[in-house]
Protein backbone atom coordinates (compact mmCIF):
# COMPACT_ATOMS: atom_id res chain seq x y z
CA UNK A 1 0.00 0.00 0.00
CA UNK A 2 1.36 3.43 -0.94
CA UNK A 3 1.70 5.62 2.18
CA UNK A 4 0.02 9.02 2.35
CA UNK A 5 3.36 10.79 2.05
CA UNK A 6 6.13 9.16 0.09
CA UNK A 7 9.69 9.86 1.09
CA UNK A 8 12.49 8.48 -1.02
CA UNK A 9 16.15 8.41 -0.13
CA UNK A 10 17.67 9.72 -3.35
CA UNK A 11 21.20 9.09 -2.19
CA UNK A 12 23.93 11.35 -3.51
CA UNK A 13 23.70 12.57 -7.09
CA UNK A 14 26.03 11.08 -9.63
CA UNK A 15 29.54 12.41 -9.34
CA UNK A 16 31.22 14.12 -12.27
CA UNK A 17 33.25 10.93 -12.76
CA UNK A 18 30.07 8.85 -12.88
CA UNK A 19 28.41 11.27 -15.26
CA UNK A 20 31.31 11.12 -17.66
CA UNK A 21 32.01 7.40 -17.34
CA UNK A 22 31.88 5.36 -20.55
CA UNK A 23 28.33 5.01 -21.81
CA UNK A 24 26.72 7.43 -19.36
CA UNK A 25 27.00 10.49 -21.59
CA UNK A 26 26.27 8.68 -24.86
CA UNK A 27 23.04 9.13 -26.82
CA UNK A 28 20.12 6.91 -25.93
CA UNK A 29 20.77 3.33 -27.14
CA UNK A 30 18.58 2.81 -30.20
CA UNK A 31 17.67 -0.70 -29.02
CA UNK A 32 15.57 0.88 -26.24
CA UNK A 33 13.32 2.49 -28.84
CA UNK A 34 10.38 0.80 -30.62
CA UNK A 35 11.35 -1.32 -33.60
CA UNK A 36 10.21 1.07 -36.36
CA UNK A 37 12.02 4.04 -34.81
CA UNK A 38 14.04 6.13 -37.25
CA UNK A 39 15.75 9.51 -37.16
CA UNK A 40 15.79 12.34 -39.66
CA UNK A 41 18.97 14.19 -40.57
CA UNK A 42 18.79 16.28 -37.41
CA UNK A 43 18.23 13.30 -35.15
CA UNK A 44 14.50 13.96 -34.71
CA UNK A 45 12.48 10.84 -33.83
CA UNK A 46 9.91 9.13 -36.01
CA UNK A 47 8.02 5.99 -35.04
CA UNK A 48 5.82 4.07 -37.44
CA UNK A 49 6.61 6.72 -40.02
CA UNK A 50 5.14 9.43 -37.77
CA UNK A 51 7.05 12.36 -36.31
CA UNK A 52 6.78 12.01 -32.53
CA UNK A 53 6.74 15.74 -31.89
CA UNK A 54 3.86 16.15 -34.34
CA UNK A 55 1.85 13.74 -32.18
CA UNK A 56 2.65 15.90 -29.17
CA UNK A 57 1.59 19.02 -31.04
CA UNK A 58 -1.74 17.40 -31.86
CA UNK A 59 -2.70 15.72 -28.57
CA UNK A 60 -0.47 17.39 -25.98
CA UNK A 61 1.47 15.84 -23.09
CA UNK A 62 1.68 13.58 -21.23
CA UNK A 63 0.96 11.00 -23.91
CA UNK A 64 1.63 7.30 -24.37
CA UNK A 65 2.80 6.55 -27.93
CA UNK A 66 2.87 2.95 -29.18
CA UNK A 67 4.50 1.44 -32.24
CA UNK A 68 1.68 -0.74 -33.58
CA UNK A 69 3.94 -2.76 -35.86
CA UNK A 70 6.21 -3.56 -32.90
CA UNK A 71 3.18 -4.84 -30.97
CA UNK A 72 2.10 -7.02 -33.86
CA UNK A 73 5.58 -8.49 -34.38
CA UNK A 74 5.84 -9.50 -30.74
CA UNK A 75 2.38 -11.09 -30.77
CA UNK A 76 3.32 -13.04 -33.90
CA UNK A 77 6.58 -14.13 -32.31
CA UNK A 78 4.71 -15.38 -29.23
CA UNK A 79 2.16 -17.22 -31.38
CA UNK A 80 4.93 -18.87 -33.40
CA UNK A 81 6.96 -19.76 -30.31
CA UNK A 82 4.16 -21.28 -28.24
CA UNK A 83 1.24 -22.03 -30.55
CA UNK A 84 -2.43 -21.03 -30.48
CA UNK A 85 -2.94 -21.29 -26.70
CA UNK A 86 -0.35 -18.60 -25.92
CA UNK A 87 -2.09 -15.78 -24.08
CA UNK A 88 -1.23 -12.09 -24.00
CA UNK A 89 -1.19 -11.01 -20.33
CA UNK A 90 -3.44 -7.99 -20.61
CA UNK A 91 -2.60 -6.56 -17.19
CA UNK A 92 0.55 -5.16 -18.84
CA UNK A 93 -1.48 -2.90 -21.14
CA UNK A 94 -5.12 -3.16 -22.11
CA UNK A 95 -7.55 -1.14 -24.13
CA UNK A 96 -9.97 -2.23 -26.83
CA UNK A 97 -7.42 -1.57 -29.58
CA UNK A 98 -4.78 -3.70 -27.86
CA UNK A 99 -7.19 -6.56 -27.20
CA UNK A 100 -8.30 -6.54 -30.83
CA UNK A 101 -4.69 -6.45 -32.04
CA UNK A 102 -3.61 -9.43 -29.90
CA UNK A 103 -6.62 -11.42 -31.07
CA UNK A 104 -5.99 -10.54 -34.72
CA UNK A 105 -2.43 -11.83 -34.36
CA UNK A 106 -3.61 -15.19 -33.05
CA UNK A 107 -3.09 -14.83 -29.30
CA UNK A 108 -5.49 -15.71 -26.53
CA UNK A 109 -5.89 -13.00 -23.89
CA UNK A 110 -5.34 -13.43 -20.16
CA UNK A 111 -7.79 -11.35 -18.10
CA UNK A 112 -7.80 -11.21 -14.31
CA UNK A 113 -10.85 -9.10 -13.43
CA UNK A 114 -14.36 -8.46 -14.62
CA UNK A 115 -13.16 -5.14 -16.01
CA UNK A 116 -10.46 -6.72 -18.16
CA UNK A 117 -12.98 -9.31 -19.30
CA UNK A 118 -15.42 -6.55 -20.28
CA UNK A 119 -12.78 -4.69 -22.30
CA UNK A 120 -11.71 -7.82 -24.18
CA UNK A 121 -15.31 -8.72 -24.96
CA UNK A 122 -16.07 -5.15 -26.07
CA UNK A 123 -13.13 -5.48 -28.47
CA UNK A 124 -14.80 -8.48 -30.09
CA UNK A 125 -12.57 -11.19 -28.62
CA UNK A 126 -14.50 -14.50 -28.48
CA UNK A 127 -14.91 -16.00 -25.02
CA UNK A 128 -13.10 -19.17 -26.08
CA UNK A 129 -9.95 -17.10 -26.62
CA UNK A 130 -9.93 -15.72 -23.07
CA UNK A 131 -8.25 -17.06 -19.92
CA UNK A 132 -9.65 -15.88 -16.58
CA UNK A 133 -7.10 -15.36 -13.79
CA UNK A 134 -7.24 -13.75 -10.38
CA UNK A 135 -6.61 -14.80 -6.78
CA UNK A 136 -10.01 -13.61 -5.54
CA UNK A 137 -12.54 -13.92 -8.34
CA UNK A 138 -16.00 -12.91 -7.24
CA UNK A 139 -19.13 -14.91 -8.05
CA UNK A 140 -20.14 -12.07 -10.38
CA UNK A 141 -16.83 -12.27 -12.25
CA UNK A 142 -17.06 -16.04 -12.59
CA UNK A 143 -20.67 -15.79 -13.72
CA UNK A 144 -19.64 -13.28 -16.39
CA UNK A 145 -16.85 -15.62 -17.50
CA UNK A 146 -19.19 -18.59 -17.73
CA UNK A 147 -21.75 -16.54 -19.63
CA UNK A 148 -19.04 -15.44 -22.07
CA UNK A 149 -17.84 -19.02 -22.49
CA UNK A 150 -14.24 -18.28 -21.52
CA UNK A 151 -11.80 -20.84 -22.79
CA UNK A 152 -9.99 -21.44 -19.50
CA UNK A 153 -10.47 -20.53 -15.84
CA UNK A 154 -7.33 -20.70 -13.70
CA UNK A 155 -8.43 -21.82 -10.24
CA UNK A 156 -6.50 -20.19 -7.40
CA UNK A 157 -7.94 -21.25 -4.00
CA UNK A 158 -10.23 -23.70 -2.21
CA UNK A 159 -12.76 -20.93 -1.59
CA UNK A 160 -12.80 -20.30 -5.31
CA UNK A 161 -13.45 -23.98 -5.99
CA UNK A 162 -16.53 -23.73 -3.77
CA UNK A 163 -17.76 -20.59 -5.54
CA UNK A 164 -17.15 -22.08 -8.96
CA UNK A 165 -18.85 -25.35 -7.99
CA UNK A 166 -21.93 -23.44 -6.84
CA UNK A 167 -22.20 -22.00 -10.37
CA UNK A 168 -21.41 -25.14 -12.33
CA UNK A 169 -23.68 -27.60 -10.56
CA UNK A 170 -26.61 -29.54 -12.03
CA UNK A 171 -28.46 -26.38 -13.07
CA UNK A 172 -25.56 -25.01 -15.11
CA UNK A 173 -26.38 -24.80 -18.81
CA UNK A 174 -23.69 -25.71 -21.29
CA UNK A 175 -20.59 -27.88 -21.11
CA UNK A 176 -18.39 -27.93 -18.00
CA UNK A 177 -15.86 -25.09 -18.08
CA UNK A 178 -12.24 -26.01 -18.70
CA UNK A 179 -10.00 -25.13 -15.77
CA UNK A 180 -6.34 -25.14 -14.86
CA UNK A 181 -5.13 -25.41 -11.29
CA UNK A 182 -2.60 -22.77 -10.29
CA UNK A 183 0.33 -24.38 -8.51
CA UNK A 184 2.94 -22.59 -6.43
CA UNK A 185 6.15 -24.52 -7.14
CA UNK A 186 8.24 -23.05 -4.32
CA UNK A 187 10.71 -21.41 -6.69
CA UNK A 188 12.00 -17.92 -5.87
CA UNK A 189 12.70 -15.95 -9.02
CA UNK A 190 15.53 -13.42 -9.14
CA UNK A 191 13.41 -10.28 -9.24
CA UNK A 192 11.86 -7.62 -6.95
CA UNK A 193 10.10 -9.14 -3.94
CA UNK A 194 6.83 -7.38 -4.87
CA UNK A 195 6.61 -9.26 -8.18
CA UNK A 196 7.77 -12.68 -6.95
CA UNK A 197 4.87 -15.13 -7.08
CA UNK A 198 6.35 -18.64 -7.21
CA UNK A 199 7.66 -18.91 -3.64
CA UNK A 200 5.79 -20.93 -0.99
CA UNK A 201 4.73 -17.76 0.87
CA UNK A 202 2.49 -16.31 -1.84
CA UNK A 203 -1.10 -15.11 -2.07
CA UNK A 204 -1.36 -16.98 -5.38
CA UNK A 205 -2.15 -20.61 -6.08
CA UNK A 206 -1.93 -23.94 -4.27
CA UNK A 207 1.36 -24.90 -2.65
CA UNK A 208 3.02 -27.96 -4.13
CA UNK A 209 5.16 -28.88 -1.12
CA UNK A 210 2.27 -28.53 1.34
CA UNK A 211 0.05 -30.94 -0.56
CA UNK A 212 -2.54 -28.24 -1.27
CA UNK A 213 -2.07 -28.61 -5.03
CA UNK A 214 -2.79 -32.34 -4.91
CA UNK A 215 -5.86 -31.73 -2.74
CA UNK A 216 -7.13 -29.10 -5.16
CA UNK A 217 -6.74 -31.49 -8.09
CA UNK A 218 -8.74 -34.13 -6.24
CA UNK A 219 -11.58 -31.71 -5.55
CA UNK A 220 -11.65 -30.36 -9.09
CA UNK A 221 -11.79 -33.88 -10.49
CA UNK A 222 -14.76 -34.86 -8.33
CA UNK A 223 -17.94 -35.09 -10.43
CA UNK A 224 -19.71 -32.63 -8.13
CA UNK A 225 -17.28 -29.87 -9.14
CA UNK A 226 -18.91 -29.58 -12.55
CA UNK A 227 -15.67 -28.59 -14.27
CA UNK A 228 -13.16 -30.23 -16.59
CA UNK A 229 -9.58 -30.06 -15.32
CA UNK A 230 -7.33 -29.75 -18.37
CA UNK A 231 -4.04 -28.48 -17.05
CA UNK A 232 -1.66 -26.99 -14.53
CA UNK A 233 -0.63 -23.36 -14.34
CA UNK A 234 2.36 -21.79 -12.59
CA UNK A 235 3.85 -18.30 -12.52
CA UNK A 236 7.06 -17.51 -10.66
CA UNK A 237 7.25 -13.72 -10.99
CA UNK A 238 7.82 -10.78 -13.28
CA UNK A 239 10.76 -8.96 -14.92
CA UNK A 240 12.91 -12.10 -14.87
CA UNK A 241 16.15 -12.10 -16.87
CA UNK A 242 17.65 -15.37 -15.58
CA UNK A 243 15.84 -18.18 -17.38
CA UNK A 244 17.22 -20.67 -14.87
CA UNK A 245 14.26 -19.82 -12.66
CA UNK A 246 11.85 -21.17 -15.26
CA UNK A 247 13.99 -24.28 -15.65
CA UNK A 248 13.85 -24.90 -11.90
CA UNK A 249 10.08 -24.40 -11.90
CA UNK A 250 9.58 -26.99 -14.66
CA UNK A 251 11.93 -29.43 -12.92
CA UNK A 252 9.76 -29.16 -9.79
CA UNK A 253 6.43 -29.22 -11.63
CA UNK A 254 7.30 -32.09 -13.98
CA UNK A 255 6.81 -35.07 -11.63
CA UNK A 256 3.55 -33.63 -10.25
CA UNK A 257 2.18 -32.78 -13.68
CA UNK A 258 3.14 -36.06 -15.31
CA UNK A 259 1.22 -38.12 -12.75
CA UNK A 260 -1.98 -36.21 -13.57
CA UNK A 261 -1.95 -37.08 -17.28
CA UNK A 262 -3.34 -33.68 -18.27
CA UNK A 263 -3.11 -31.97 -21.64
CA UNK A 264 -1.87 -28.45 -20.85
CA UNK A 265 1.01 -27.00 -18.84
CA UNK A 266 1.27 -23.20 -18.64
CA UNK A 267 4.38 -21.61 -17.19
CA UNK A 268 2.80 -18.16 -16.98
CA UNK A 269 4.70 -15.03 -17.90
CA UNK A 270 7.42 -12.94 -16.30
CA UNK A 271 10.05 -12.60 -19.04
CA UNK A 272 12.06 -9.46 -18.39
CA UNK A 273 12.85 -6.59 -20.75
CA UNK A 274 15.72 -4.11 -20.93
CA UNK A 275 14.82 -0.69 -19.56
CA UNK A 276 18.19 1.05 -19.26
CA UNK A 277 21.61 1.21 -20.83
CA UNK A 278 23.58 -1.98 -20.24
CA UNK A 279 20.61 -4.28 -19.72
CA UNK A 280 19.87 -7.15 -22.08
CA UNK A 281 17.03 -9.67 -22.02
CA UNK A 282 16.19 -12.94 -23.78
CA UNK A 283 13.71 -12.83 -26.63
CA UNK A 284 10.34 -14.57 -26.49
CA UNK A 285 11.71 -17.15 -28.94
CA UNK A 286 14.76 -17.85 -26.75
CA UNK A 287 12.52 -18.11 -23.70
CA UNK A 288 10.30 -20.67 -25.46
CA UNK A 289 13.31 -22.74 -26.49
CA UNK A 290 14.57 -22.89 -22.90
CA UNK A 291 11.10 -23.86 -21.64
CA UNK A 292 10.77 -26.66 -24.18
CA UNK A 293 14.18 -28.07 -23.28
CA UNK A 294 13.32 -27.87 -19.59
CA UNK A 295 9.95 -29.57 -20.17
CA UNK A 296 11.67 -32.35 -22.08
CA UNK A 297 14.20 -32.77 -19.27
CA UNK A 298 11.27 -33.05 -16.84
CA UNK A 299 9.82 -35.82 -19.05
CA UNK A 300 6.70 -33.83 -19.94
CA UNK A 301 5.14 -35.77 -22.85
CA UNK A 302 5.51 -34.29 -26.33
CA UNK A 303 1.75 -34.12 -26.88
CA UNK A 304 1.25 -31.75 -23.93
CA UNK A 305 0.45 -28.17 -24.89
CA UNK A 306 3.20 -26.08 -23.30
CA UNK A 307 2.00 -22.49 -23.22
CA UNK A 308 2.88 -19.17 -21.66
CA UNK A 309 1.45 -15.72 -20.96
CA UNK A 310 3.86 -12.96 -22.08
CA UNK A 311 2.74 -9.41 -21.36
CA UNK A 312 5.58 -7.01 -20.67
CA UNK A 313 7.74 -8.77 -23.29
CA UNK A 314 5.14 -7.89 -25.94
CA UNK A 315 4.29 -4.29 -25.08
CA UNK A 316 6.99 -2.65 -22.93
CA UNK A 317 9.50 -1.64 -25.59
CA UNK A 318 6.72 -0.74 -28.05
CA UNK A 319 5.77 2.33 -26.03
CA UNK A 320 7.24 5.58 -24.84
CA UNK A 321 5.85 8.44 -22.78
CA UNK A 322 6.30 12.07 -23.76
CA UNK A 323 6.17 14.88 -21.20
CA UNK A 324 6.78 18.62 -21.25
CA UNK A 325 9.45 20.02 -18.95
CA UNK A 326 7.85 22.82 -16.90
CA UNK A 327 10.53 23.61 -14.34
CA UNK A 328 14.32 23.20 -14.22
CA UNK A 329 15.47 23.80 -10.65
CA UNK A 330 19.22 23.76 -10.05
CA UNK A 331 20.34 23.25 -6.44
CA UNK A 332 24.11 23.96 -6.55
CA UNK A 333 26.15 21.18 -5.03
CA UNK A 334 23.09 18.95 -4.67
CA UNK A 335 21.17 18.16 -7.86
CA UNK A 336 19.05 19.57 -10.66
CA UNK A 337 15.35 18.77 -10.68
CA UNK A 338 13.43 18.72 -13.95
CA UNK A 339 9.69 18.74 -13.28
CA UNK A 340 7.39 17.38 -15.97
CA UNK A 341 3.63 17.45 -16.43
CA UNK A 342 3.07 13.81 -15.46
CA UNK A 343 4.67 11.61 -12.85
CA UNK A 344 3.69 8.79 -10.54
CA UNK A 345 0.10 8.95 -11.78
CA UNK A 346 1.16 7.69 -15.23
CA UNK A 347 4.22 5.66 -14.20
CA UNK A 348 4.17 4.40 -10.60
CA UNK A 349 6.83 1.73 -11.18
CA UNK A 350 9.79 3.85 -9.96
CA UNK A 351 7.94 4.56 -6.72
CA UNK A 352 6.63 1.02 -6.23
CA UNK A 353 9.67 -0.99 -7.29
CA UNK A 354 12.56 1.43 -7.66
CA UNK A 355 12.47 0.79 -11.40
CA UNK A 356 15.02 2.52 -13.60
CA UNK A 357 14.37 4.38 -16.85
CA UNK A 358 16.28 6.47 -19.36
CA UNK A 359 15.32 9.94 -20.60
CA UNK A 360 15.97 11.70 -23.92
CA UNK A 361 14.80 14.54 -26.14
CA UNK A 362 12.85 13.42 -29.23
CA UNK A 363 14.02 16.57 -31.01
CA UNK A 364 17.61 15.29 -31.04
CA UNK A 365 17.91 11.61 -30.14
CA UNK A 366 21.53 11.44 -31.29
CA UNK A 367 22.65 14.17 -28.89
CA UNK A 368 25.15 13.34 -26.17
CA UNK A 369 23.65 13.34 -22.67
CA UNK A 370 26.30 14.80 -20.35
CA UNK A 371 23.91 16.54 -17.95
CA UNK A 372 22.64 14.59 -14.92
CA UNK A 373 19.23 15.57 -13.56
CA UNK A 374 16.44 14.06 -11.50
CA UNK A 375 13.20 13.92 -13.45
CA UNK A 376 10.22 14.36 -11.15
CA UNK A 377 6.48 14.67 -11.60
CA UNK A 378 3.97 17.32 -10.59
CA UNK A 379 2.42 15.46 -7.66
CA UNK A 380 2.53 16.57 -4.04
CA UNK A 381 5.01 13.90 -3.01
CA UNK A 382 8.77 14.17 -2.63
CA UNK A 383 8.85 10.55 -3.80
CA UNK A 384 7.23 11.42 -7.14
CA UNK A 385 10.34 10.51 -9.13
CA UNK A 386 10.39 9.20 -12.68
CA UNK A 387 14.16 8.97 -13.28
CA UNK A 388 16.53 9.51 -10.37
CA UNK A 389 19.76 10.21 -12.25
CA UNK A 390 18.73 10.89 -15.81
CA UNK A 391 21.44 11.67 -18.34
CA UNK A 392 20.08 14.33 -20.69
CA UNK A 393 21.46 16.74 -23.31
CA UNK A 394 23.20 19.84 -21.96
CA UNK A 395 20.67 22.18 -23.59
CA UNK A 396 17.54 20.74 -21.97
CA UNK A 397 15.26 23.68 -21.22
CA UNK A 398 11.78 24.56 -20.02
CA UNK A 399 9.23 23.71 -22.71
CA UNK A 400 11.22 20.79 -24.13
CA UNK A 401 9.46 17.51 -24.79
CA UNK A 402 11.21 14.91 -22.64
CA UNK A 403 10.56 11.23 -23.31
CA UNK A 404 11.05 8.04 -21.34
CA UNK A 405 11.30 4.87 -23.45
CA UNK A 406 10.13 1.34 -22.64
CA UNK A 407 6.96 2.52 -20.89
CA UNK A 408 4.54 0.36 -22.86
CA UNK A 409 3.89 -1.93 -19.89
CA UNK A 410 2.32 -0.91 -16.60
CA UNK A 411 2.11 2.80 -17.37
CA UNK A 412 -1.37 3.13 -18.82
CA UNK A 413 -2.61 0.07 -16.93
CA UNK A 414 -1.44 1.30 -13.51
CA UNK A 415 -2.26 4.98 -14.07
CA UNK A 416 -4.26 6.82 -11.43
CA UNK A 417 -5.99 10.14 -10.83
CA UNK A 418 -3.81 11.08 -7.87
CA UNK A 419 -4.11 14.83 -7.21
CA UNK A 420 -7.04 14.62 -9.67
CA UNK A 421 -4.69 14.57 -12.64
CA UNK A 422 -6.45 13.27 -15.78
CA UNK A 423 -4.94 10.12 -17.28
CA UNK A 424 -3.02 10.56 -20.56
CA UNK A 425 -4.23 9.46 -23.98
CA UNK A 426 -2.86 6.48 -25.89
CA UNK A 427 -1.82 6.92 -29.52
CA UNK A 428 -0.96 4.10 -31.93
CA UNK A 429 1.32 4.92 -34.89
CA UNK A 430 1.78 2.78 -37.98
CA UNK A 431 2.57 3.29 -41.69
CA UNK A 432 2.70 7.06 -41.37
CA UNK A 433 -0.68 7.25 -39.63
CA UNK A 434 -1.60 8.05 -36.05
CA UNK A 435 -4.79 7.13 -34.23
CA UNK A 436 -5.91 7.96 -30.72
CA UNK A 437 -7.10 4.68 -29.24
CA UNK A 438 -7.73 6.05 -25.74
CA UNK A 439 -8.59 9.74 -25.48
CA UNK A 440 -7.26 12.00 -22.75
CA UNK A 441 -9.33 11.90 -19.59
CA UNK A 442 -11.07 15.17 -18.71
CA UNK A 443 -12.14 16.86 -15.50
CA UNK A 444 -15.70 16.15 -16.57
CA UNK A 445 -14.90 12.42 -16.77
CA UNK A 446 -13.70 12.45 -13.17
CA UNK A 447 -16.58 14.58 -11.90
CA UNK A 448 -19.10 12.29 -13.61
CA UNK A 449 -18.56 9.72 -10.86
CA UNK A 450 -19.33 12.13 -8.02
CA UNK A 451 -22.92 12.00 -6.75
Amino acid sequence: MIPDTLSVDFGPPLSVADATSPGRHAPLPVRLLPETAELDGAGRLRIGGVDVLSVVEEVGTPVFIYDEEHLRRRCREARQAFGPRVAYASKAFLCKAMAALAHEEGCCIDVSTGGELAVARAAGVPGERLVLHGNNKSCAEMEAALEAGVGRIVVDSFDEIERLTSLTGPNHAGPPPKVLVRVTPGVEAHTHEYVMTGQDDSKFGFGLASGAAAAAVERLRHPSAGVRLVGVHAHIGSQIFALEGFERALAVLGPFFNELELEELCIGGGLGVAYVTGETAPSITEWAQVLRRAAAAARVPDHVVLCAEPGRAIVAAAGLTCYTAGTVKDLPGLRTYVSVDGGMSDNPRPVLYGSGYEAFLPREVTAARPRVVTVVGKHCESGDVLVRDACVPADLRVGDVLATPVTGAYGHSMASNYNKVPRPPVVFVKDGQRRVVVRRETYEDMLALDM
